[in-house]
């Protein structure tokens, strides 16, 4: 886009009125924003980034904030004494460990974000997916190699979830009322029990159950990066197809992609993998021709 504002003075109220009509086109829209990383430890940041909700919600746009909080949950687990396992990234979650991080994440995490957007001129409220059955879960299985053995073997993740279903109504009757959800990555299953939800995950399939316009995911590095490492600015899923093949995509970039991939597929128009750590980072990618990360788009 040429002749953009500059997005670092956006979230300045004296400068609204300018940003108007690069934000018309989205009026009434949604924006499904994951927000986590380390980003969520730095009270700058952490500013800059409830000033940039409040300001899409100030325009007419509706956002949806879905966090995560594995570093705050890992923090207390080791204050508590209990010692984490990762499978596939997962943290393996037993009974004790799932109440830890519900307690961290529907609880501090959540309203910490709260009171942020509330300092900035925001009306947000804190939910999780138990909440009018926003989000339902079914169990994640996994198996790993048995080296000795030379066979896969299951492994038993404990109240490790994925999402079976979401149902928005919630998030669509705040969005009405003028208030802006933040919600934690936590659901009930069919069965009963309570299970932690990978926050990328939960925040892709509620911008797929919403036909959102964008769906953010906020992270700690700048998106997708080519064997040179330079920024891969706009993707489609037959070139990260394309990228996983060859090694390109890798390791924790992975699931993230794939997130995006199939939120697409689910009607999201577009998502946007950028560094949650550079200030007013969804500003540079709305408002600036070459964007601040990686989009997504079919």
């Amino acid at each position: 886009m040429t002749n953009a504002p500059d997005p670092r003075m956006l979230a300045k109220a004296e400068t609204l009125t300018e940003a108007l009509p690069y934000l018309q086109r989205y009026a009434g829209r949604t924006f499904v924003v994951k927000y986590g990383g380390h980003a969520m430890g730095d009270p700058e940041l952490a500013r800059d980034f409830a000033e940039d909700v409040v300001l899409l919600k100030a325009v007419g746009i509706n956002p949806v904030v879905v966090h995560g909080g594995g570093p705050q949950i890992g923090a207390m687990l080791k204050r508590l004494g209990v010692e984490s396992r990762f499978v596939d990234g997962l943290r393996v979650t037993d009974a004790a460990t799932a109440e830890v991080a519900e307690m961290v994440l529907a609880g501090k995490i959540n309203k910490e974000i709260v009171a942020w957007i509330a300092q900035a001129g925001g009306k947000a409220v804190g939910i999780s997916g138990k909440d009018a059955q926003l989000v339902t879960a079914e169990k994640v299985n996994r198996s790993e190699p048995d080296r000795t053995q030379g066979i896969e073997r299951h492994v038993d993740l404990g109240f490790v979830g994925t999402p079976s279903n979401v149902d928005p109504t919630i998030l669509h009757s705040l969005a009405r009322d003028g208030f802006i959800p933040v919600v934690a990555p936590v659901a009930l299953g069919a069965d009963g029990h309570t299970y932690n939800i990978n926050a990328d995950t939960m925040a892709g399939a509620i911008a797929g159950a919403m036909g959102a316009s964008r769906f953010f995911l906020l992270t700690d590095v700048a998106g997708v990066l080519d064997k040179q490492g330079e920024l891969l600015r706009d993707l489609d899923p037959a070139r990260i197809a394309a990228l996983q093949a060859d090694g390109t995509i890798k390791g924790g970039m992975i699931p993230k992609v794939e997130t995006c991939v199939d939120a697409v597929a689910k009607g999201v128009d577009a998502a946007v993998i950028l560094d949650g750590r550079v200030p007013h980072g969804m500003l540079l990618e709305i408002f600036t021709e070459q964007g601040a990360g990686t989009l997504v788009r079919a």
